[in-house]
């Protein structure tokens, strides 16, 4: 299986924390956020990494190691995730995963994507009280997405996504797809969501919840201060053992928005 990381950007919004390393990788714990999500993704089976680079790309590539491909996103500090995206999509044409590099998660997060029985799915955490302008908010009925963006009004907001989907190889296909017309119409500066929203109107696009599982988000300095003290603590202490893939999140499930521990 393959698995897209996109990991272009700089994260301005941690200089103070980062300094001139790329946000993917702040350290966490003993080793960086982008070699955490390397070792979950070796863990689980996946056999081939696709890295996305761009802020940094050196550093970065180092890091990585010789057995991940690089794809350099030399625009990154013009555009978003869904250009990102666009540069790797040959490698996606036959199915795989998509990260976002600055996402600390459970393993099992993982593990009920790659085992849940649907192609197409993306891991969302289910609402619990309001949202910010912050989140990528997710919209769902019967456990199908049918929209998602940073825009939708917190009443049409059921969950929060978490940053990680999966494509089986006909949903990659139409995936691809939605992502060139969007950079075909001048749209490299969208979040790759905004592909996926496309994605949802054209074909089904799953829900996987979290389950409380820790996981979050690093954006800003608070972001990356709680992942050093409460999300990275929780993961390392969980003892709840593998289980089978989640059932699809239905309209007003409870859950958690941002960070989940």
């Amino acid at each position: 299986m393959t698995a897209v990381i996109l990991a272009a950007g700089r994260g301005g919004r941690l200089r103070g924390i980062a300094g001139r390393r790329p946000k993917c990788l702040v350290r966490i714990g003993d080793c960086s956020l982008l070699e955490r999500q390397i070792r979950s993704l070796r863990a689980a089976g996946v056999d081939r990494i696709v890295l996305v680079t761009g802020y940094g790309d050196e550093e970065v590539r180092r890091v990585a190691g010789a057995h991940v491909n690089i794809v350099h996103n030399g625009r990154y500090a013009s555009t978003n995730s869904l250009y990102s995206l666009w540069l790797a999509r040959e490698c996606l044409l036959g199915g795989g995963l998509i990260l976002n590099g600055d996402v600390l998660f459970h393993d099992q997060l993982l593990l009920d994507l790659l085992t849940a029985r649907y192609e197409d799915a993306v891991l969302v955490s289910a609402r619990r009280g309001a949202f910010t302008d912050e989140e990528m908010k997710v919209c769902l009925r019967g456990g199908r997405v049918v929209d998602i963006a940073k825009t939708l009004a917190d009443a049409d907001a059921d969950a929060e996504n978490i940053g990680i989907a999966k494509f089986g190889a006909e949903g990659a296909a139409a995936l691809v797809d939605e992502v060139n017309a969007l950079v075909a119409a001048d749209g490299a500066g969208c979040w790759l969501p905004a592909a996926f929203a496309a994605f949802s109107r054209r074909r089904p696009l799953y829900a996987v919840e979290s389950r409380g599982f820790p996981w979050i988000e690093i954006d800003f300095p608070e972001d990356y201060w709680r992942a050093c003290s409460d999300v990275l603590p929780a993961i390392d202490a969980s003892e709840r053992p593998p289980q089978a893939a989640a059932e699809p999140v239905a309209k007003g499930a409870s859950g958690r928005t941002r960070h989940h521990v």
